[in-house]
């Protein structure tokens, strides 16, 4: 388990958390989502050691993060910005991790070139960016890791390769229990692969719940009321909108209990539509405020 309590870090006056708090289940693939500026390079920088918190405790298995040198042999990440040694091979950096982790499989090395067909002689520093990832991806994976951190893991990929990665990804959490925090801006994505998400903004984390609780909690309707009228104005909603005299609620409530207060308006039609996981997040966000605007010219 991760456990990131009360966590504050500041860089020359500037706070990029602020108070942080989550916590990422045992075996479970965590979604870490935000706007930019909100925190989550940080805090994932933080929990791998880069960085050290000014204030608040990060711990995995109860034990502290900050130079732990044990417990960051059990922790593997994938930066989006992933660093290799400038003049190094796949074959040189495959050294230098099997010294740092101790689990590190050279029978799944062997394994994984039939998906990540790459020179293992040719300098990374010459290789595009989606094969850099593809690298990380090789070593990181090799490394049978117990905890799994990604910060914009399959950026650079092509759809392919993309669903290889997440189709490994998963199978290490299914079968070896692997944990794995993963932070993207692809929500579409996350919404197929988490268990749990946590939105985090301006360094505070806004809620944290399964991705079942989030759906559970929020509804889309499509209300056609009678007489073409309007939103009834003692009708709780988080947004509204409207084509025609098809009407868009969002509302923060389960969806029969959204139809059950309709009901006393008697509309002539009522549609739950699943919510994303996207617009999960606009509206936990502020709703209107968050949404895409228009400007005419």
């Amino acid at each position: 388990m991760i456990q990131v309590q009360d966590t504050v870090k500041r860089f020359d006056g500037f706070t990029a958390l602020d108070g942080t708090t989550l916590s990422v289940p045992a075996g479970c693939v965590y979604g870490l989502v935000g706007p930019n500026g909100a925190g989550k390079s940080t805090l994932i920088r933080c929990l791998t050691g880069i960085y050290r918190q000014d204030e608040g405790d990060l711990a995995i298995d109860g034990q502290p993060v900050w130079e732990n040198e044990v417990l960051k042999s059990r922790v593997a990440a994938i930066a989006d910005d992933w660093y290799y040694f400038p003049q190094a091979s796949l074959r040189d950096m495959c050294r230098f991790y099997r010294g740092f982790y101790p689990s590190f499989s050279m029978e799944r090395y062997e394994k994984l070139k039939e998906i990540f067909q790459i020179d293992e002689k040719r300098p990374l520093r010459r290789l595009s960016k989606g094969m850099q990832k593809q690298a990380a991806f090789w070593l990181t994976l090799s490394a049978m890791p117990d905890y799994l951190v990604l910060d914009e893991p399959v950026d650079g990929l092509d759809p392919v390769m993309r669903r290889q990665v997440w189709s490994l990804v998963l199978g290490d959490v299914a079968q070896r229990g692997t944990t794995v925090l993963v932070s993207s801006h692809n929500l579409r994505e996350l919404e197929d692969v988490c268990d749990h998400v946590g939105i985090l903004d301006h360094g505070k984390v806004l809620l944290e719940r399964s991705l079942a609780q989030l759906q559970d909690n929020m509804v889309k309707l499509q209300v056609v009321f009678k007489d073409g009228g309007g939103v009834p104005e003692d009708l709780n909603v988080l947004h509204a909108s409207h084509i025609g005299r098809i009407h868009t609620l969002i509302m923060r409530m389960s969806a029969a209990e959204a139809q059950n207060r309709l009901a006393v308006y008697e509309p002539m039609l009522v549609d739950a539509v699943p919510l994303t996981l996207e617009e999960i997040f606009i509206y936990e966000l502020g709703g209107a405020d968050y949404a895409v605007k228009d400007i005419v010219l």
